[in-house]
């Protein structure tokens, strides 16, 4: 029997990953991360010359972090007991835009933390992905929750019908970030968003 479906992303959303990268950005690389801006593109600064990190060394950067710094990670408070209450009535898939060869770092990862669905990599875009998720899984009805609001403008386009959650779980980022017009709302916290992604789906 097909049941609803809940598609999540991962950072930001059920682990904490900016804080982290910050630390790490600070201990390895004597940069500074601007959480004010909202943009990895225009957040970083060079400590010794006070000069903006260049937009093409963030993506490497970025990279490195994932490859040896995962276990930096922490989970997002509520996160596992939101999960667990939706997966009584719903499947629940993890949609990241992480690259194919992180897959495997970012399932063993998830399970370090006790959570054990299903987790799809991903590149550009989520709408795509997630009609593709939806139709595999046969979902009666679907959640979507992200941070970014570019990809719950991807979803408006390529699944319109489903619910779409905007949470920016990392208090010292969320006030950056406006709330994406192409949510239906902007929840920060698991319980509250819990109880939103339950009525929608139930």
């Amino acid at each position: 029997m097909n049941r609803p479906l809940l598609i999540t992303d991962c950072d930001e959303v059920l682990l904490h990953m900016v804080s982290h990268f910050d630390a790490w950005l600070d201990e390895a690389h004597g940069i500074s991360f601007a959480f004010e801006t909202g943009s990895f593109g225009e957040a970083m600064t060079d400590q010794a010359t006070g000069e903006m990190v260049p937009v093409e060394q963030v993506w490497p950067l970025l990279h490195e972090f994932f490859r040896n710094e995962m276990h930096r990670q922490t989970i997002v408070p509520g996160a596992i007991d939101a999960l667990g209450r939706i997966g009584e009535v719903a499947d629940i898939v993890i949609l990241t835009n992480l690259s194919d060869e992180a897959h495997p770092w970012r399932v063993e990862q998830l399970s370090s933390h006790g959570i054990a669905h299903e987790v799809v990599t991903n590149s550009g875009g989520k709408g795509v992905p997630a009609r593709a998720i939806i139709k595999r899984y046969g979902a009666t009805r679907t959640a979507f929750v992200d941070d970014l609001p570019v990809h719950h403008a991807s979803v408006a386009k390529h699944a319109p019908e489903v619910f779409r959650l905007h949470m920016v779980a990392e208090p010292r980022l969320a006030p950056a970030v406006p709330t994406a017009e192409q949510a239906h709302v902007r929840i920060d916290d698991w319980p509250t968003a819990a109880d939103w992604i339950m009525e929608r789906l139930t």
